[in-house]
């Protein structure tokens, strides 16, 4: 018997008219990916040649940056396995609220405890976060990707990649995989969601109740990203629930809303963090000035 005859072809049908529309996806989206690993290399190149950059702060934003590129490359390039994507996508995912949380606890120590900031932060703090990051995440991942071992009785996936979606292939429902995928979003989404609402709201409360000194060390001594962290941190957050409930419970919604609320997932974050704290962040924009020759 010909083995091709027993091999099974899941289609991905997230994009509206692929053939007829094959060089329109193509080419914009080559453009986007190329600016997204360009924007981030650039600025995590700066932060590590530049000596006054190695601080907590900016060794985290270099691995956000770094984080996103990954980000991009596990969904652009058709290189990877269904069930290795998708375990590459929600760990990475994980590891941005993860990264994001390590941010505003470097920002909630430097501003309420400023004295004990250089004890507190310390190079091996910092690795143990990064790690922590990237480890969590991975391993919770890994054994939901492992245990993924349903019947597919579906074989056209209303997506343009290997995501949540994929549950509704299966034939039934497995209560420890939905036990399992709960456990891993309140760890890597939702408690560290509500652990930088908490970071900010401290901030926020100490700065005016300690007076004109401390809310001036938090806009000129300390890098101005709490605005745009929580920005980041809302539209991101806003993109997962959107995955997560329509994905994951299939709701009916037209394909060009999923198409374009899909793309914004892999898009935002990627394309416009290194933007956003590019030009936040006065000790980044003033190096990015210098790279480029502008005075």
């Amino acid at each position: 018997m010909n083995p091709e005859l027993n091999t099974t072809y899941i289609t991905l049908d997230g994009l509206l008219a692929v053939q007829k529309y094959r060089y329109v996806y193509f080419f914009p989206l080559l453009t986007v990916y190329i600016l997204i690993l360009c924007c981030n290399l650039i600025i995590v190149f700066l932060i590590c040649r530049h000596k006054n950059l190695h601080e907590p702060i900016y060794v985290f934003l270099a691995a956000l940056l770094l984080n996103a590129a990954f980000f991009s490359t596990n969904i652009y390039p058709k290189l990877l396995t269904c069930l290795f994507q998708y375990f590459l996508f929600y760990s990475l995912a994980g590891s941005e609220y993860l990264l994001l949380s390590a941010m505003a606890y470097d920002r909630c120590v430097s501003i309420c405890r400023p004295l004990h900031y250089p004890t507190i932060m310390k190079k091996a703090t910092v690795c143990v976060l990064l790690c922590l990051a990237w480890i969590v995440p991975a391993c919770l991942l890994g054994v939901i990707t492992l245990s993924s071992n349903m019947k597919i009785c579906k074989w056209i996936l209303n997506a343009i990649f290997w995501n949540n979606s994929h549950y509704n292939l299966h034939c039934e429902s497995s209560g420890a995989q939905i036990i399992l995928g709960i456990f891993a979003m309140v760890m890597i989404a939702l408690f560290p969601v509500f652990f930088i609402l908490f970071t900010y709201t401290r901030i926020l409360i100490i700065s005016y109740q300690s007076g004109r000194e401390v809310r001036k060390k938090l806009h000129t001594h300390t890098p101005p990203m709490c605005l745009p962290h929580l920005l980041v941190l809302l539209c991101f957050t806003a993109l997962g629930t959107y995955d997560v409930v329509f994905a994951r419970f299939d709701v009916n919604s037209p394909k060009i809303v999923h198409l374009i609320m899909t793309l914004q997932v892999v898009l935002y974050n990627p394309l416009f963090n290194p933007i956003i704290y590019g030009f936040k962040m006065k000790e980044i924009f003033k190096r990015l000035k210098k790279l480029f020759g502008r005075t």
